[in-house]
């Protein structure tokens, strides 16, 4: 019933609004009660075991970064279905983002591009929240640069962040890979990204570890990937989120793209190639490090796709925009059937089967 909801009265309506007014408005209801309405019972599905880097999840699938920027819906995120949320990006100070509009649909390809920026209450805010949270599914923060810092100024920002809310964090993911802060990209090279992650991983251990992964972008080369992956190993980080949104527009068909400028574009086009980096990923990393594909996942085929890629868990952010509050169970339930019919008894046996 809500499916036919959504799909025939909610979306149109949602879909005919500014992309970010929208995403305000669901928000607001969310909190307001909406997840209630439409999940009622919360499900539970068989997929045996689930534990990574020391948590246990009620299922493999999260909402990812840049949903709940501000750590204000995660209950009632959970209660839709999704076994984790990552909140954030979450930067040291507050910031507004980037000018609007920066959100934008593109229905015919069912993507969005945004160059949102960062648009955050700040780290000491956020972990208020975070400390009084009433948290019913596994919670991750996604820690950013302030737009401001230098990039020569990175890591001390990045480490600022990161002790106000890793006290709070079930795990915490170092962000590297958006688009739409300048130089932000350029921290996946291997010396920066030497720098920062051996930086944070040595602050992790002082103050009491937290799993701590780290998210890559999905243009970069094989061998760039390589050279993560063994920093990552290096200094002993718990996981790799594969991937960010893309900088390419190949393949689009929507009208206008070109016109809605800068931005990281994500949705059904970047599925492939985010299965394909998280291929990579795993065939470096040697079973050494969970990998949580993101990146096109609309339905059940889809997130079965990133497993037998090599992915442990896998997340989702725009395809819960274009499918509605059922989103979460469905994938769910597709994929525990899935599972079920190529014989696999737990979910563990089907990461990395399809080999690459």
């Amino acid at each position: 019933m809500i499916s036919g909801v959504w799909k025939k009265l909610i979306r149109p309506v949602m879909f005919g609004l500014d992309a970010e007014r929208a995403h305000e408005i669901g928000i607001e209801a969310l909190k307001a009660g909406a997840a209630a309405f439409a999940a009622g019972r919360k499900e539970v599905f068989e997929f045996g075991p689930i534990e990574r880097f020391g948590l246990k999840f009620d299922n493999p699938l999260g909402l990812a970064a840049g949903f709940d920027k501000n750590c204000v819906v995660v209950g009632p995120l959970a209660r839709l279905g999704f076994g984790s949320v990552e909140v954030g990006t979450v930067t040291y100070a507050p910031q507004p983002g980037n000018p609007k509009p920066r959100l934008f649909r593109l229905t015919d390809d069912q993507a969005l591009i945004n160059r949102l920026g960062f648009n955050n209450d700040g780290a000491a805010v956020i972990a208020g929240r975070l400390r009084n949270l009433d948290r019913s599914c596994v919670v991750g923060v996604n820690i950013g640069k302030n737009k401001d810092v230098p990039v020569e100024e990175a890591t001390q920002n990045y480490v600022k962040c990161f002790d106000l809310v890793q006290p709070f964090a079930d795990y915490v993911a170092v962000n590297v890979s958006s688009p739409n802060t300048p130089g932000l990209r350029t921290l996946q090279n291997a010396e920066n990204l030497d720098e920062l992650l051996g930086t944070l991983q040595a602050r992790n251990r002082e103050i009491g570890p937290k799993p701590l992964l780290v998210k890559i972008a999905p243009d970069l080369t094989e061998g760039e990937i390589e050279a993560i992956v063994g920093i990552a190993k290096g200094y002993g980080l718990d996981g790799i989120i594969a991937t960010n949104t893309t900088i390419s527009r190949d393949g689009l068909r929507t009208p206008g793209v070109a016109e809605i400028g800068a931005g990281g574009l994500s949705g059904r086009p970047l599925r492939e190639r985010s299965t394909e980096v998280v291929r990579t990923v795993f065939r470096y990393a040697r079973g050494e490090l969970p990998i949580i594909g993101v990146g096109g996942i609309f339905d059940a085929g889809d997130a079965f796709q990133k497993i037998a890629a090599g992915a442990s868990l896998i997340q989702a952010y725009t395809g819960f925009v274009y499918g509605g509050p059922e989103y979460a169970n469905r994938i769910n339930r597709g994929l525990c059937s899935i599972l079920k019919e190529r014989g696999f008894a737990t979910l563990d046996d089907a990461v990395g089967t399809a080999g690459g």
